[in-house]
């Protein structure tokens, strides 16, 4: 028999319209001891920029912020994207944490640039950047964190020889198949890109190579979970997550508006596609509901780990949403993972 499914929340700190960060932020701290509580193995948070409605473009502060506010639950990026940043930085960020936190700090990599043609500009990036020079900037980022190489030069202070574990993510098969070259953990952003999820799996475990952070593949998954009482309930709930998704097709701010009885009169058939389209891997219902939800996708995926998005408009029921995951997490089994590295 197998471990217990582990799961782990990636949050991207939704705000409510009118909203202060603050407030939000504050919110997301409290779920993070939450979670904690329950036997939640990570809190990533994510990197968006220029985005009204998401409060996560410093990652690296947001991470510090509850790291200090929590004891033992992993706190990383899902992720940092890597062209948006010198790498030199990244491992100088990433090892004062881990210094401040050791042993519980998570690097999740990106290539996407988190934001529109504007937003890059703003950010520094060459508009030309395709993301094909990821492997290149992973490379450096890892020469920062590992040991210190005879006649190296540049040094991140901290952050050599701290060795924070990368997880590299994707939404396509690129980085699954840079991942299992490396032989590195692969998240999928099933989130916003199911329809590429059982194609990355398979490429990463297909191309897997042992590494000495892994011996054998580690695959996470994120997926919106919603949890209620009922599957009605649930569903309620759900119609916040889709107004955000709608909104964003729209190209309006994503704040976290109040459910709705019905969807109906707020799309029209092409947007109700798209946005059922896009939120197609969600896990919305009761407990029995979300057990089977879970179960089918271990099963679909061979997943290692669950990440949990969660959006709710009031914090209390996003609370009670992950904490009936949690229980619902302990009855079912994945295969064992020989991991050498955290």
């Amino acid at each position: 028999m197998g471990n217990e499914l582990a799961v782990s929340v990636l949050d991207l700190v939704g705000m409510r319209a009118s909203e202060s960060a603050g407030s939000a932020i504050a919110r997301s701290v409290n779920l993070a001891q939450h979670v904690e509580q329950w036997g939640y193995k990570r809190y990533w948070l994510a990197e968006h920029h220029s985005i009204p409605g998401l409060a996560c473009s410093a990652t690296p502060v947001l991470i510090g912020h509850v790291a200090a506010a929590t004891k033992t639950i992993r706190v990383g990026s899902g992720g940092v994207m890597l062209p948006n940043h010198a790498p030199l930085v990244v491992a100088e960020q990433f090892g004062t944490l881990e210094a401040l936190y050791p042993g519980r700090i998570d690097l999740g990599l990106g290539r996407a640039p988190g934001g529109d043609f504007q937003t890059m500009r703003a950010l520094r990036r060459d508009l030309q950047q395709s993301g094909e020079d990821f492997p290149v900037l992973l490379a450096e980022l890892q020469t920062y964190l590992g040991p210190e190489r005879p006649g190296q030069v540049v040094k991140a202070i901290p952050g050599q020889g701290s060795n924070v574990p990368i997880t590299l993510l994707g939404s396509s098969g690129f980085s699954a198949q840079l991942a299992g070259m490396q032989g590195l953990p692969f998240a999928f952003a099933a989130h916003f890109a199911p329809e590429h999820l059982y194609a990355a799996a398979q490429l990463y475990r297909k191309g897997f190579r042992p590494s000495e952070v892994l011996r054998k593949p580690y695959f996470m998954v994120a997926v919106p979970v919603l949890a209620a009482e009922t599957d009605a309930a649930a569903r309620r709930l759900f119609t916040t997550p889709q107004q955000r998704f709608l909104r964003l097709i729209r190209n309006q701010p994503v704040e976290l508006l109040p459910p709705v009885d019905s969807m109906r009169p707020l799309w029209q058939d092409f947007e109700r596609a798209a946005v059922e389209s896009k939120l197609r891997a969600a896990i919305v219902g009761s407990d029995a509901t979300v057990k089977a939800g879970l179960k089918k996708l271990v099963e679909d995926t061979a997943a290692d780990e669950v990440f949990v998005v969660t959006d709710a408009y009031e914090h209390a029921d996003r609370i009670e949403s992950y904490r009936r995951v949690a229980r619902v997490a302990t009855m079912i089994r994945v295969r064992p993972t020989v991991v050498v590295k955290a």
